[in-house]
């Protein structure tokens, strides 16, 4: 009798807890490793409560390369999503966020082929194994074909065997769906698994998938790829030459295996053997029972540790943060605070503009206001813009009417390079304006925008804060009121003041985004709040004559509450994704 056939290592691969939430529902369990042009992560579905698949593609590059990747990534949602297959992974869902696309898919619970052949005395399967394995990705590859999709990329990492012995084909990332004059202008593939057509870049059809599956059943029942090689060159040299006879390695081989296998693997696809079906029924005629290779296979994935179901209790729906739990309560919070500091601060210019029935300036600011809740970066837009037109119509002489021309132009700038990127930026502009304290923004812009922008929108919302109330008093007439306004911003301590809002956004900002969790968030608010009140005292010093004298108190106490807020809206919100900047 012989003995059974272990693994040679009874652990599972060691892996790393993450505290990432991603796409607002996904906890990061794991991660398991890369495909194709993505990394897989094994995930935790909050909502569904089951373990998933996710596929992180980044989307690198701008312009054109950035919408080629994406349309790579699409085009392999699209073609996974057409297979519904038992031996084929399924495809659940495909989103874009931020910097990364996500491909959602069912999670196997076992181990790739690769991982298998590593584990097993010898690095080969038995026989009977093989014939499990070429008959059920045979199965897999013939419905692809049968829709017209080309895997291109098989090989032993993009094939899995969960804990039941089935085995499954994943990652159709290389795929092309085909058209009606064929299939051509495939890319792609593995070195060591490519046939010739692929590796030159010619005409590719299933033969190419045929020669595939040869190389990893090769692979499989002998220890190695025929064509391993450092260079697709050097690749195509071993083909033209031959791999042998697989025979003198495995006297076993020796007949109807043999032929098939060689078959697969002509280097002329006119010469290969035409169908995985006519592979697949060869070879399994040849090497054995497929039925007892599965139930060989359970037992060998079944060595490994089974990880354990999450725990429902870690994420019980009522302790889950906001933003994974009621994702559009954060959403929404951020689109009425935007549109409410909107319609506050158009009210008064409207009124100004107008000089008529008030009820019309109330319309505007509630369009305004409901523009700014569809898409809240366009607030700061708005309230800039209507700040600039007033300012301009009530000017009498040249100086209000350039400084109405020269914010403009520097709000303009601002908005195009760092309002856009993030829900927020509207309120972290905003704030200082409608509370009338120039460093009421710091909390918000320090959370919410990455340090460079950080640093620009700080000086924005620090001079809303500035001139918006003393604009508003006067009815936005600033005439004669220009040099007084200005004449502050050549001091010493107002410059202090302006240089700590700055450093404290920055700070603030680099601390947050040196990861996701809400830690980081709370750090940097603690530290960004303590900079900023520090240099308001600083300043308050100089501008008294060395003496410590009260640095205006409400200002910085705005600032302070501000901050503990936003310490305790990130702890509610749960981690950050990838980022809190849109993209829409």
């Amino acid at each position: 009798m012989t003995e059974p056939r272990t693994t040679q290592s009874q652990s599972a691969v060691a892996r790393q807890p993450y505290d990432d939430v991603i796409l607002n529902r996904y906890r990061i369990m794991s991660s398991s490793g890369t495909g194709g042009f993505g990394t897989v992560l094994a995930c935790w579905d909050t909502r569904l409560q089951r373990r998933v698949a996710i596929k992180r593609l980044p989307l690198t590059g701008t312009g054109a390369s950035a919408s080629s990747t994406l349309g790579e990534a699409l085009a392999e949602a699209r073609t996974s999503s057409l297979l519904a297959h038992p031996n084929i992974v399924t495809v659940y869902d495909f989103e874009v966020d931020g910097p990364y696309a996500y491909l959602v898919m069912e999670y196997v619970d076992g181990l790739t082929l690769s991982e298998l052949l590593s584990r097993v005395e010898g690095g080969v399967l038995t026989h009977d194994e093989a014939a499990c394995l070429v008959q059920s990705v045979a199965s897999a590859l013939g419905y692809a074909h049968e829709n017209g999709v080309l895997h291109m990329d098989i090989k032993p990492t993009n094939i899995m065997v969960d804990r039941t012995g089935t085995v499954k084909l994943c990652d159709f990332g290389m795929a092309t769906l085909a058209s009606a004059a064929g299939y051509g202008g495939a890319r792609g593939g593995t070195v060591g698994y490519m046939p010739p057509e692929q590796i030159e870049g010619d005409l590719v059809d299933e033969r190419t998938d045929v020669f595939s599956l040869a190389v990893v059943v090769w692979q499989a029942l002998l220890g190695a790829s025929p064509f391993a090689a450092p260079t697709p060159e050097k690749s195509l040299s071993l083909i033209l030459k031959g791999p042998g006879k697989p025979s003198k390695q495995d006297p076993g081989l020796a007949g109807m295996a043999e032929e098939a296998l060689l078959g697969a693997l002509a280097p002329n696809p006119s010469a290969r053997i035409p169908s995985v079906e006519t592979l697949a029924k060869e070879l399994v005629f040849a090497l054995g029972d497929p039925t007892a290779g599965a139930e060989s296979l359970r037992g060998l994935v079944l060595q490994i540790p089974e990880e354990p179901d999450q725990d429902p209790d870690d994420w019980d729906g009522e302790r889950l943060p906001l933003a994974v739990s009621h994702p559009w309560i954060p959403k929404a919070f951020v689109r009425l605070l935007s549109a409410g500091l909107v319609a506050y601060l158009i009210w008064p210019v409207a009124v100004s503009l107008l000089e008529s029935d008030p009820t019309v300036a109330y319309g505007i600011a509630g369009a305004c206001g409901l523009a700014t809740a569809l898409w809240p970066p366009l607030g700061s837009l708005l309230a800039g813009s209507g700040l600039c037109v007033a300012i301009a119509l009530h000017a009498v002489g040249a100086t209000p009417m350039l400084l109405a021309i020269v914010m403009a132009v520097v709000l303009l700038a601002w908005w195009a390079t760092c309002a856009t990127r993030s829900d927020l930026s509207s309120v972290a502009s905003l704030l200082p304006a409608c509370l009338g304290s120039p460093i009421a923004g710091i909390a918000v812009t320090g959370t919410a925008l990455t340090p460079g922008r950080a640093l620009f929108t700080a000086p924005v919302g620090w001079f809303l804060g500035r001139i918006w109330p003393v604009a508003a008093a006067s009815g936005f007439a600033l005439n004669g009121m220009v040099d007084a306004l200005l004449a502050p911003l050549a001091s010493g301590p107002t410059l202090l003041a302006l240089g700590g809002c700055m450093a404290s956004a920055a700070i603030c900002s680099a601390i947050t985004w040196l990861g996701t969790s809400t830690t980081h968030a709370v750090v940097g608010q603690v530290l960004g709040c303590a900079m900023l009140v520090g240099s308001q005292l600083v300043a308050a010093r100089m501008e008294n004559g060395g003496i410590w004298a009260d640095p205006s108190w409400g200002n910085t106490g705005i600032a302070v509450l501000l901050s503990v807020l936003v310490c305790i809206a990130c702890v509610l919100h749960g981690p950050r994704e990838q980022d809190l900047e849109s993209e829409d």
